[in-house]
């Protein structure tokens, strides 16, 4: 493998669902990132939106992962951890954020567009001034209908406002990674193994090949 950008960098990983449970995201994009070189620390909380990581927030279902070790699936004793407590103890160059899907009101019939601007911009803001890089990845295609009403125009629209709204944040474009439809769910939603393993792959390349100053704040003149 080529040398990374990642490599002997420190990341936190936030999810949402996707990031909560066995066989997910979190086990493969952990050991992608692992493998470039970084020291990483994944949470998994399942519902959170992104205004919920200022806050301790209980939630039905999380895991954790960290360094070498084993993930920890936490059920329903799971909760948010406000960012800055995370960056205080991590002190992480850069934090890497896994939530779309919460945010996207999939099984509404407006956008809550005040409401998901106001959390995504307190988030990056709070991540910025805690002195961390924050990579924002965006929804990946799922299937039509479902328990949470994922479609695709709504995906689309997400993805759109998180690519124009997460600066400071890099945006990382998942419907890139996949055709509508390719990667096979199991509730329209979240994917088998096969394509969490795929998305963690896409995910880790991107991160890898990100500018350096994109990744750690360090090289910069304070």
């Amino acid at each position: 493998m080529p040398s990374s950008v990642l490599a002997g960098m420190t990341l936190l990983v936030l999810g949402e669902s996707h990031m909560s449970l066995a066989n997910h995201l979190m086990e493969p994009l952990h050991a992608n990132l692992t493998q470039q070189g970084a020291n990483v620390h994944s949470i998994g909380a399942c519902g959170a939106s992104a205004g919920d990581w200022l806050i301790t927030k209980k939630v039905d279902c999380g895991a954790e992962e960290k360094g070498s070790g084993k993930i920890v699936i936490k059920g329903r004793d799971a909760t948010t951890t406000p960012i800055k407590d995370l960056i205080a103890a991590d002190k992480p160059d850069l934090v890497v954020l896994v939530i779309a899907d919460t945010m996207a009101s999939y099984d509404k019939p407006v956008f809550p567009k005040a409401w998901a601007w106001q959390n995504v911009s307190a988030l990056a803001k709070e991540i910025t001034a805690n002195g961390a890089k924050c990579a924002w990845v965006g929804p990946a295609w799922g299937k039509e209908g479902g328990m949470y009403k994922k479609n695709d125009a709504r995906t689309k629209l997400i993805s759109a406002f998180l690519a124009t709204n997460v600066a400071p944040c890099t945006y990382i474009d998942s419907l890139e990674f996949s055709k509508p439809g390719q990667w096979v769910t199991t509730d329209g939603q979240h994917f088998t193994v096969a394509g969490y393993k795929s998305w963690a792959n896409a995910i880790g390349t991107a991160l890898g090949k990100l500018p350096p100053e994109a990744v750690s704040a360090k090289g910069e003149k304070k």
